[in-house]
């Protein structure tokens, strides 16, 4: 009685272990694609392989059953060649810890907004136009590989040399992730809206970026020196230092605003209906962004 207890004991600590196991890598897995084109191949690919088990489990189907069974392996070849990028981010992320978390805490939101509202300021005084892209949920890799690749410290000083006119790295888009400048000079879609066909190169640029992903876009116009943000494919104008730190403070990612119908009354409430059309920017360099 006691031996069989203590077999029965094991087996249900062995299943536990292994569900916890099971767990923590669907767990990693998640965090690692979260927010990339990857993690939509993978939700889709869960779809089509979820399907088609539970047709094959509800009607009995023998043939697809056994047509499942027989690329299964084929399958996931295929997936660690798809998803080869993200295992090889996932390595080094392991080697380094980064995957049990940094050793570093990320300065505040607070923090960061005041260096963006304090660099912004200062090139819209300056009129140099300039275009800021804030990483959020939604990985700007792509778009950051298409410049030159940083990776300093976010500091206003560097904001302003960087958009200088002369500058060479001037003509195009910064990305931001948390507190960190991931690359410059990067290239930006353009929004193919015919309403904002008006626009300069900066606002269609950062529009365009903004229906694509979810990033929080900082425009600093040539010509007349004014602040807009492009959010989820709408453009604010001509934005005060106050509503702008209030709207960085709430729409950086570590803020935790997240929720859609939250972020919306937030929206509203922080620049209200004021979705003008801003001046054409004309400026901007070879690119003229």
């Amino acid at each position: 009685m006691w031996d069989a207890f203590q077999i029965g004991l094991w087996d249900l600590v062995r299943d536990i272990v292994q569900i916890l196991i099971l767990a923590m890598l669907l767990y990693y897995v998640i965090r690692l694609v979260r927010g990339t084109r990857s993690a939509q191949m993978l939700l889709g690919l869960g779809v089509v392989v979820l399907t088609l088990i539970g047709l094959t489990i509800l009607f009995n189907l023998d043939v697809l059953a056994w047509l499942l069974g027989t690329v299964s392996v084929y399958v996931a070849v295929s997936l660690v060649v798809i998803f080869q990028p993200e295992i090889r981010h996932a390595l080094a992320m392991l080697g380094g810890g980064a995957l049990l978390g940094s050793s570093t805490p990320a300065r505040s939101n607070m923090s960061v907004a005041e260096q963006l509202v304090s660099a912004v300021t200062r090139l819209g005084q300056r009129r140099h136009g300039a275009l800021i892209a804030i990483e959020r949920d939604i990985a700007l890799k792509g778009f950051q590989e298409s410049g030159v690749l940083l990776d300093a410290p976010l500091v206003p000083e560097l904001l302003l040399s960087i958009f200088y006119p002369r500058s060479p790295l001037h003509d195009g888009g910064v990305v931001l992730r948390g507190d960190r400048l991931l690359a410059a000079r990067c290239v930006f879609p353009l929004t193919q809206r015919p309403d904002l066909e008006g626009l300069g190169t900066r606002h269609r640029a950062a529009v365009g970026l903004s229906e694509e992903t979810d990033a929080v876009v900082i425009v600093v116009s040539e010509e007349t020196g004014t602040v807009s943000i492009a959010h989820e494919g709408r453009l604010y104008r001509d934005l005060g230092e106050d509503k702008l730190r209030r709207y960085l403070v709430a729409l950086l990612p570590e803020q935790g605003v997240r929720d859609i119908a939250w972020r919306r009354a937030l929206e509203h409430f922080v620049l209200g209906d004021d979705r003008r059309v801003p001046e054409p920017d004309r400026g901007g360099g070879r690119r003229g962004l």
